[in-house]
């Protein structure tokens, strides 16, 4: 859990380049956000959800730091890579 977000992906997301959501505890897509990792683990914001600057910041160096891990997660699911856009 990041600023009081979990960030997860499901087996519904493997469809398209490796992605994660940003939550709350509902887990669910209503005001959550969407962030697109690219191979560096440079973050794409492709919905915002109901996160402040602060929380989203926080959330995007989180995911700069831990990238490496996460993709070795998706990729046991997924044969859809970083995000290239």
């Amino acid at each position: 859990m990041i600023c009081g977000y979990y960030l997860y992906f499901t087996s519904h997301c493997i469809i398209e380049a490796m992605h994660v959501h940003a939550s709350d505890k509902r887990l669910t897509e209503a005001g959550s956000a969407k962030l697109f990792v690219k191979g560096n683990g440079d973050t794409e914001v492709k919905v915002r959800g109901v996160l402040t600057d602060k929380e989203l910041r926080i959330i995007r160096e989180f995911i700069k730091d831990n990238y490496k891990e996460m993709y070795i997660r998706w990729s046991s699911m997924s044969q859809n890579g970083f995000y290239e856009g």
